[in-house]
């Protein structure tokens, strides 16, 4: 049963490990730093100045940035399977985080870098990809109110084939010059410098999260099927605008500042229900926080694994995803078999 002490302990219980990841994101790296050390330049009391400009300059905004994108990623995943009834939809792999991905270039190209304003003309086009994207694929799988998962899948994967050709042409016109920016920032980066990004990432990801968690008790009534959910006043077609923006807006200011980082959307949702039950009341902020820690962990091990270099995240998210996806689809299609 869900409880308001009991969302507010989980969740609260979730905040508590991704501080304590935080943490730990902030010591390790290329020069690893002490605790005392990493606290002394968050309290701006007799830190050096390689211990200030590492955490504040350098790490901070990237441990920031990383939080922020995995928790909007994880709700976009929560919202995007509660509205299809599917397990299986993420952004990743419902082809909305490839259109996101189309406008993010397209923006990069035309110069949206460099000021507030860029910044969130850079988070606009991309929210506007996103969201084709989705409408795109709602419109292609939907069958008589059902979406079926073969359907589904395979709409996802045409729609973020499509896109992903598209950005493809688009690159083969630029001059080669201004492609090694925008090919590392393809395969899902956190290396963007500076706070602005965050700060246009907190406001877009605190919009779209609130307004998914507004249509929560919808959500779970249309998890009983959408004509009960009518009988049960709910505006079936409303939520189904509702969340199809919100979850677009997500994942298409996500993709503007890190670029299309997968399996996020798939991996933490499908956790959480496992562990916790699927009434969404609890399941979006639980997968808020799991899915920050989950991505600042990741960062991690990417800037770490291979130091001084270090991974794009969304490799790291990749190999942890698609076996787990492979999983699912295996066990969702021997469920239908039975």
């Amino acid at each position: 049963m869900i409880t308001r002490r009991r969302t507010l302990v989980l969740t609260g219980s979730s905040v508590g490990v991704l501080l304590l990841a935080s943490g730990l994101a902030l010591m390790l790296g290329s020069a690893p730093l002490g605790a005392s050390e990493v606290a002394a330049a968050l309290l701006g009391r007799d830190a050096s100045e390689l211990a200030s400009t590492v955490v504040l300059g350098l790490r901070l905004p990237r441990l920031l940035l990383a939080a922020l994108a995995g928790a909007s990623l994880a709700v976009a995943g929560v919202a995007f399977q509660a509205l299809t009834r599917n397990p299986l939809a993420d952004p990743a792999v419902l082809g909305v985080a490839g259109g996101a991905a189309l406008g993010a270039v397209v923006g990069q190209i035309v110069g949206l870098e460099g000021t507030w304003l860029a910044a969130l003309g850079l988070s606009a086009i991309s929210f506007a990809g996103a969201l084709v994207a989705a409408t795109a694929v709602y419109l292609i799988a939907s069958a008589d109110g059902r979406l079926p998962i073969q359907t589904l899948l395979l709409a996802g994967v045409i729609t973020g084939l499509f896109f992903s050709a598209a950005i493809t042409l688009i690159m083969s016109l630029v001059d080669v010059a201004r492609l090694g920016g925008i090919l590392h920032w393809l395969m899902g980066s956190l290396g963007a410098l500076g706070y602005r990004p965050v700060a246009v990432m907190a406001v877009g990801g605190a919009i779209g999260v609130g307004v998914v968690y507004a249509e929560a008790r919808a959500l779970n009534l249309l998890a009983l099927g959408e004509e009960s959910a009518v009988q049960l006043g709910v505006e079936a077609e409303r939520v189904k605008r509702v969340i199809f923006l919100a979850a677009s807006l997500l994942t298409g200011v996500v993709v503007a500042h890190t670029g299309p980082i997968g399996f996020v959307g798939l991996i933490v949702p499908h956790g959480v229900r496992l562990a916790f039950g699927s009434d969404n009341r609890l399941l979006i902020p639980l997968a808020a926080g799991v899915g920050a820690t989950f991505l600042v962990l990741a960062d991690t091990v990417a800037r770490v694994v291979v130091r001084p270099a270090e991974l794009p995240v969304g490799v790291i998210t990749a190999f942890c995803g698609a076996p787990f996806f492979v999983y699912l689809l295996r066990r969702r299609l021997r469920e239908e078999a039975r």
